[in-house]
């Protein structure tokens, strides 16, 4: 099987998951990963990578598998965290991101390699 690192050429180099780097990521199609330790936590695609990561940090559970995955684990350690909560957890992982006009079959190939443990659906190899 093939190091994470491998089936990561091409992405960015890893940063905090701030606002600050959201700011830096294009407003293009790509494929974002949050990583913790050098583990890949989640895979997401988006037609824009700035607004969808944004989204994650900024948004809800109705808006964010990401955030509604890490909102449930929180949940499990004590009260129902809140947004807040959720942004402060995410702000210490880091993220990478690449433009790629595939991020449909960039995202699956990724979740079916790494099986990151906030991706809800693994789909099926072909």
């Amino acid at each position: 099987m093939p190091e994470t690192e491998d089936l990561l050429a091409g992405f960015t180099p890893a940063r905090s998951y701030t606002m600050e780097a959201v700011a830096d990521a294009p407003r293009a199609p790509g494929v974002h990963v949050v990583l913790d330790g050098g583990a890949v936590l989640y895979v997401g695609r988006t037609g824009n990578l700035r607004d969808r990561l944004r989204q994650h940090l900024t948004g809800n559970r109705d808006s964010s598998v990401l955030h509604q995955q890490v909102g449930a684990e929180l949940d499990r350690r004590g009260p129902v965290a809140t947004a807040a909560d959720i942004a402060d957890w995410l702000g210490g992982r880091e993220v990478r991101w690449l433009e790629t006009d595939n991020p449909e079959g960039t995202k699956e190939a990724l979740v079916l390699a790494l099986k990151p443990r906030f991706n809800r659906q693994v789909p099926k190899p072909r």
